[in-house]
């Protein structure tokens, strides 16, 4: 993934997430970007561009829109979305089986609320 655009990008804000993780912001230093995709475009669904977990377990896949991106968690569907909530994010269900929750990151200034809530969901059990 190329940042070549400006911060409302997906691209953009994926690139900002992904680093500030790889940083170990916000108490997210024992989490990795993991499985990044080699080449994303943009989709109105979101495209796949990274996963992001602790050692083999992955807490949550980040996918690229053309003006956001959304976070999907698997594990934790209901922390995540308190998390969020908690944070400001949009937050939506997604009805699978296991349910999974979205969280949507659609500027810069929402990505340190973002970490928050990777934080939370692969922290200790509250």
């Amino acid at each position: 993934m190329s940042d070549d655009g400006d911060d409302r990008d997906g691209r953009a804000l994926a690139l900002r997430l992904a680093a500030a993780v790889e940083a170990g912001e916000r108490e997210t230093d024992d989490l990795a970007v993991v499985d990044e995709a080699s080449a994303v475009e943009p989709t109105a669904d979101g495209a796949f561009a990274y996963a992001i977990g602790r050692g083999e377990t992955r807490l949550a896949e980040a996918f690229v829109h053309p003006d956001r991106i959304h976070v999907e968690f698997a594990g934790e569907p209901d922390r995540a979305a308190s998390a969020a909530a908690r944070a400001g994010l949009r937050v939506r269900p997604k009805a699978v089986r296991p349910p999974r929750t979205l969280v949507f990151v659609e500027g810069p200034d929402e990505v340190e609320a973002a970490l928050d809530v990777l934080a939370a969901v692969g922290g200790t059990p509250e």
